[in-house]
């Protein structure tokens, strides 16, 4: 049973409907409760009939923050790519400027809260898989679930203008007594059978690889990330809840997110953080080199020991190092990572990995740091403007979303970026799933077809299309 009492709410929409007025410009109302534990996939699912295309789904690795928004009352998009990460700032730094908000807390990840993220490449012509997302896209949600190292939280967000009355307090308390009456314990187990399943072009794409390898050996790129398409159809829609469900089990220590847009829902579990920043204190990762799981343990640790000598992926990986270190460096009055990477276990493939910690200067925003960052070596290559300008050249995928920073800030500048790979585009009962590898001088288009197959398990298997 959830307990809400509504005086400051009550009060803020007057406040902000007579602010309104004044300022002839509409104007948010926050208000955050403690509420008790609510099952976060519940929260997500109850939003479905009334909500569905305005919701999102966030789960960090460690399971202690989790952000669920249902509907949408701000949202800040553009198509355009010149400054797009400051663009983005700028008005939801101008949104909630003259914002009223009742927020007694200091955890992250309550009240105004703007979720969403960047397209890869906003200069790689759009196409119609992408159609309903801008290159930046970022919704305020109505009501938000944050659940923060086991304290949960709920947030209502109610933009007020200067036609509103006080009606509109009871209509807001109305749909969120139904959002929280509505919710169920179990979701039903969902049934629905893979149809077809198409890889896009392998063999176009395998002669890309090989062209590009003989590009590397000649000039001055070092390396180039290449990424793939299989699309997916189903007998029925696909249940969003079902595929979070899953990810969520198979994929434990990963990023979880959904996001959706207009019908369309981008979903994936991430193994990767771009950034995280509380305070003057900021986290990104450097994952870069991959390879198998072992059949039993035996294996695996000879596999995961094979990754840690193999000087293919220790060059790969020492691109990312050295380019996130600068990135860091530029922003940071301290900058600390180990000088060897260790090797991250995830459900179907094992990863070189180097964290790093940094502090940042006074003036160094998320968002700014987002942008220095994006795209790392990992998902764009080396050097970064030329690799890029390859990669919008030669390969036929709009990735979109994929491959690209997704996360949330709140209204007191802290959040956190996951870069969104491992992921898919839901499109009623079809889904498309991304994979990508990074094509250096000795590599072979064979091995990184395969090496993009393993990257395709988590999505196939959490959508329903591959044995467990």
């Amino acid at each position: 049973m959830v307990t809400i009492q509504d005086t400051e709410l009550k009060e803020g929409i007057q406040e902000a409907i007579e602010r309104a007025k004044a300022l002839s410009k509409p104007i948010l109302v926050s208000e955050v409760q403690k509420i008790n534990h609510i099952e976060p996939l519940s929260f997500y699912a109850a939003g479905k009939s009334r909500f569905f295309g305005e919701r999102f789904f966030w789960k960090d690795p460690s399971g202690e923050t989790y952000i669920i928004g249902l509907g949408v009352c701000k949202q800040i998009q553009s198509d355009q790519n010149a400054g797009r990460f400051e663009r983005v700032e700028k008005e939801w730094k101008r949104f909630i400027g003259d914002s009223i908000v009742f927020n007694p807390y200091e955890e992250n990840g309550t009240g105004p809260v703007m979720f969403g993220g960047f397209s890869f490449d906003p200069l790689k012509p759009k196409t119609k898989l992408w159609s309903k997302y801008s290159d930046s896209l970022f919704h305020v949600p109505t009501y938000m679930y944050s659940e923060v190292n086991g304290q949960a939280y709920l947030t209502t967000n109610v933009v007020c203008t200067q036609h509103d009355d006080q009606t509109l307090f009871e209509k807001v308390g109305a749909e969120r007594g139904l959002i929280l009456s509505s919710m169920e314990g179990d979701l039903p187990e969902s049934d629905n059978a893979l149809l077809k399943e198409a890889d896009i072009n392998p063999e176009k794409w395998m002669s890309i690889v090989e062209a590009i390898v003989d590009e590397l050996k000649a000039g001055s790129l070092k390396k180039v990330v290449l990424a793939r398409e299989s699309r997916l159809v189903f007998e029925k829609p696909i249940e969003i809840e079902s595929v979070l469900s899953n990810l969520m089990k198979l994929q434990r220590e990963s990023f979880t997110f959904a996001f959706e847009s207009n019908g369309d829902c981008f979903i994936g579990a991430s193994p990767e953080r771009l950034i995280k920043k509380y305070g003057e204190n900021v986290f990104t990762t450097c994952l870069a080199g991959s390879i198998p799981r072992g059949r039993n343990e035996k294996d695996d640790n000879i596999l995961g020991e094979a990754l840690l000598s193999d000087q293919k992926n220790l060059t790969e990986h020492q691109y990312v190092v050295d380019m996130i270190k600068d990135a860091m460096e530029e922003s940071c009055t301290e900058v600390e990572l180990p000088k060897e990477p260790q090797i991250m276990k995830m459900r179907d493939i094992q990863h070189l990995y180097t964290p790093v910690i940094g502090k940042t200067r006074g003036d160094a925003s998320l968002l700014a740091l987002v942008d220095r960052l994006h795209p790392t070596p990992a998902l764009g290559g080396l050097p970064k403007k030329e690799a890029v300008e390859k990669i919008r050249e030669a390969e036929e995928l709009d990735r979109g979303f994929y491959a690209a920073p997704l996360g949330w800030m709140d209204f007191r500048g802290n959040g956190e970026y996951a870069v969104a790979i491992r992921s898919g585009l839901i499109q009623g009962n079809e889904a498309s799933i991304f994979a990508g590898c990074g094509v250096v001088q000795d590599s072979n288009a064979e091995s990184e077809y395969q090496e993009t197959k393993i990257k395709f398990r988590p999505m196939l298997t959490a959508l329903g299309g591959y044995e467990r």
